[in-house]
């Protein structure tokens, strides 16, 4: 192990022990055994999935509650953006310039999620009877300043990971607030089939699914389609290829998808709540995996340019074996694009449906997604990925 790597690994441990510490620090002005009993009547809900991608920081109601969500909501709105902003697209442009620009924005924009997510969060909180010592307006400001320092910090402490860490910040605070809740999650699981509410059978076709679904997402992350590439004039070059993932969308079209459920579930919730409880029914659940390929489709077809790859590789006087240059060669790229699009399409849909089964077969005492899966997967394949690149330093492979 090189000194290097040493020193990153633990920046990045001591990094993850700050986010920690922070998801036990409560807010001030709140009772806390109310909210044990609210927390423990929705955890099975979205409250559950919210709890678990913020680390346990909202079962305790601490400054880390909102966890990295606004950001990943300002990041993932100013990579749409571009679609109709053309200084947003003139910025993707400009090299490291543009980048720090748009960094600027995200930041600008998840302090403005934050504030509004917070207040809301505080009027919630004040509704509630006995769950607010003294409501007003010095709660609500203090949980918005609270709230935001807190997501803020955390954007801090996760670009400081990356850049003088290990992996993906944002991805590795995700994963170890994932990982400190399945331990309760197992426990609670296993107390149940003490209790006989699950049967042995039942637990262990769980354990089947859980470990199936992960070898699944391993494989399917994993997963490359690789273009031969000749250059012109490269005779006796190494074999180069255009390598295309098979999930180049990532988790963004849950993401997408869970913001076009969102304005109907929260009017249902608003204004017909005796309806709520459909919303957890199997339609949804099909509407949702409905909407996860069409998202996939979409965002795509975004990332993924078959005109400009083709012009890029003409400039370079780079050819596809057996394709001409130019729009031949985009319609190739295309068709390839869209097959592994559709089948990572149905890959992301299967993986959000089946914990969704196994939650409405069995009474799982917490939230099961695959979000959860898909995060914690991808930033052990990422960690895997540094760790190999800094072994390749040393070795001079």
């Amino acid at each position: 192990m090189t000194p290097e790597l040493t020193r990153r690994i633990w920046f990045t441990l001591g990094a993850l022990l700050v986010f920690r510490l922070g998801t036990f620090i409560p807010l001030p002005g709140f009772a806390p055994s109310v909210w044990e009993q609210i927390f423990r009547s929705q955890a099975d809900r979205t409250l559950g999935m919210a709890n678990l991608l913020s680390g346990g920081a909202i079962h305790r109601l601490a400054i880390f509650a909102l966890g990295l969500l606004p950001y990943i909501s300002a990041a993932v709105l100013l990579q749409l953006l571009p679609i109709i902003s053309k200084r947003l697209r003139a910025l993707r442009t400009q090299g490291e310039r543009g980048r720090r620009t748009i960094d600027l924005y995200t930041r600008a924009l998840t302090a403005l999620l934050s504030i509004l997510q917070a207040y809301g969060i505080a009027i919630g909180l004040e509704s509630v009877p006995g769950l607010v010592a003294e409501p007003g307006w010095l709660f609500r400001t203090t949980t918005v300043l609270t709230l935001t320092g807190g997501v803020m910090a955390l954007v801090w402490l996760s670009e400081w990971i990356t850049a003088r860490g290990l992996g993906n910040g944002v991805t590795l605070i995700l994963f170890v607030g994932l990982v400190a809740e399945v331990p309760a999650g197992i426990a609670g699981m296993l107390e149940l089939g003490r209790q006989g509410v699950l049967s042995g059978g039942t637990l262990l076709a769980l354990l089947g699914s859980a470990i199936a679904l992960t070898a699944l997402v391993v494989v399917a992350e994993r997963a490359r389609r690789r273009l031969p590439v000749h250059v012109q004039g490269g005779e006796g070059d190494p074999p180069s290829y255009l390598s295309l993932k098979l999930n180049n969308a990532g988790i963004i079209p849950a993401v997408l998808a869970s913001w076009v459920l969102f304005l109907p579930g929260a009017i249902v919730v608003l204004f017909a709540p005796a309806l709520e409880a459909q919303l957890r029914g199997p339609l949804v659940a099909i509407v949702y995996a409905a909407l996860i390929v069409a998202c996939a489709f979409f965002y795509t077809a975004f990332l993924i340019d078959p005109d400009a790859a083709a012009e890029m590789l003409k400039k370079r006087g780079a050819v596809i074996p057996g394709i001409a240059p130019g729009e031949p060669t985009a319609e190739h790229i295309d068709g390839v694009v869209t097959r592994l699009t559709t089948i990572g399409a149905l890959y992301l849909a299967l993986v959000y449906l089946v914990p969704a089964a196994m939650v409405a077969m069995a009474p799982i005492p917490f939230y099961f997604g695959g979000a959860s899966l898909l995060i914690v997967v991808c930033a052990i394949l990422d960690l895997e990925d540094h760790i190999r690149a800094f072994a390749s330093v040393k070795t001079g492979v």
